[in-house]
């Protein structure tokens, strides 16, 4: 923890930048080298509804036994503390220290969190605003280094354009205990799935494209049609940044469908790093991001990480009821004739073995709910490629070399009482999806009724 206190005249010198579920990101725009090139993650707190876990505690009982083996995890009282060492002593070695920053915890004075507060409202997004604040009643905020930036901020060798991606689940699920009423899940992605959730519950107003298998792919192609997929319906799950400021994307909430005027606005932001013809600076970024991410492979080790899931829901709440020693609501839930033999195999195995079952498929969480940003610099004549400490991918469409840097954000530890939240909103999106095909495959079948009798008269 590092011994510098921000007071409340520290904090205006904070911007925003954006927010997800959990927290606020704000950006430093001061002078102090301290903070240069960083942006701060602030908890919230919800307004209304069911709360989160309290920051202010360690781990759980049960979650201490779930985590044991990282000693470093046990010893911190304070929730806070115990998720930024998560970061660096499990999803570091498991995504690779080049791509994780942990951060550092920096303290701040209650005036600071109630000015920032105030500072950033007129910023955030209303439905955000209804639903939480910041959290006042902390005593440290997270620190990490501004990935939409090189060089702490310093733009050396010309401008910075970053891109923010939710990757999501990048795999179609096997695992032997999805029931045959969930069979679907086996054959159509989570994300698309949710998609009809989210718009019966108008969180969205326009269904996306995107198919995180074909990011995932490995195929040139298929990887540059779901970030083409991405740019058309970018919600909250692409958004790009020039110089740190976004030129791209939502703030805070989810962003509709890119219309003429808002791809054209995107298009001119482009002129200034992207060297294509009038129009062409667009399909040139999303070239020059699909080539990065199909070169570099970085997608690979999440992929890996994600498939820790090797259980799905539907097995490891089992291994969940285990652990802390309550009837199991799942299988209570199922009827005799569709219990079968496999659920409760599940609770004839070793605590260590609930515990893994369990850890790992919490760890595959983080990280299908992770972002990946990866950030671009375009090299100039003179740069010299062996001088660089980034990595370099070719645009062929421009004849330009980038340096960039890739790092995965938003690594929280979830909680271990989430299984249970997962378990209920895995049913509700499956649910939700059987229903809207089932009332299509009914619609289509009366078309074609009317149609045949039509022809018959």
């Amino acid at each position: 923890m590092e011994k510098v206190v921000l007071a409340q005249a520290d904090s205006v010198d904070w911007v925003y930048r954006g927010e997800g579920a959990a927290n606020l990101v704000l950006a430093y725009t001061g002078s102090s080298s301290a903070f240069m090139g960083k942006v701060m993650r602030i908890q919230k707190s919800q307004r209304k509804g069911k709360s989160r876990v309290h920051e202010n505690e360690g781990l759980t009982a049960h979650e201490q036994l779930l985590w044991r083996e990282y000693k470093e995890l046990l010893v911190w009282p304070n929730r806070e503390i115990v998720q930024q060492l998560y970061v660096k002593h499990v999803m570091s070695p498991l995504l690779g220290p080049l791509h994780v920053d942990a951060g550092m915890r920096v303290h701040v004075t209650k005036e600071f969190l109630l000015s920032v507060e105030k500072n950033v409202t007129c910023r955030r997004p209303a439905c955000r605003i209804d639903s939480s604040q910041v959290d006042v009643n902390r005593d440290s905020v997270l620190i990490i280094s501004d990935h939409s930036v090189f060089m702490n901020g310093t733009l050396k060798g010309g401008p910075c354009i970053t891109v923010e991606i939710k990757p999501k689940c990048g795999f179609l699920p096997v695992s032997r205990f999805i029931s045959e009423e969930n069979v679907v899940k086996r054959t159509t992605t989570r994300f698309k799935m949710h998609q009809e959730l989210k718009l019966h519950n108008q969180e969205i107003s326009e269904y996306s494209e995107y198919n995180p298998l074909d990011l995932f792919s490995r195929s040139p192609c298929r990887i540059c049609k779901a970030i083409e997929a991405l740019y058309a319906t970018p919600q909250n799950n692409f958004r790009v940044f020039l110089n740190g400021s976004i030129v791209f994307g939502g703030l805070g909430g989810g962003a509709g469908n890119t219309t003429v005027l808002v791809g054209e606005a995107f298009e001119d932001a482009l002129k200034d790093v992207i060297k294509a013809d009038d129009g062409l600076c667009k399909t040139s970024f999303i070239q020059l991001v699909a080539e990065t991410v199909y070169t570099s492979g970085v997608l690979d080790q999440l992929l890996e990480v994600q498939k820790l899931d090797a259980y799905d829901i539907e097995g490891a709440i089992h291994a969940y009821y285990n652990i802390i020693s309550q009837p199991c609501m799942a299988c209570r839930e199922l009827s005799k004739d569709k219990l079968s033999n496999r659920y409760p195999s599940l609770h004839s195995i070793t605590l260590d073995e609930s515990l893994k079952i369990v850890k790992d498929y919490l760890i595959a969480a983080t990280v299908k709910d992770c972002s990946m940003m990866i950030s671009f610099r375009p090299m100039e004549d003179g740069d010299v490629l062996s001088e660089s400490s980034h990595n370099t991918v070719y645009l062929g469409s421009t004849k330009q070399v980038f340096e960039y840097k890739v790092f995965f954000i938003d690594l929280d530890l979830k909680p271990l009482t989430k299984m249970e939240d997962y378990y209920k909103l895995d049913k509700k999106i499956v649910n939700c999806y059987c229903l809207r095909t089932k009332t299509e495959h009914k619609a289509e079948k009366a078309a074609r009724r009317d149609t045949y009798e039509e022809v018959l008269r």
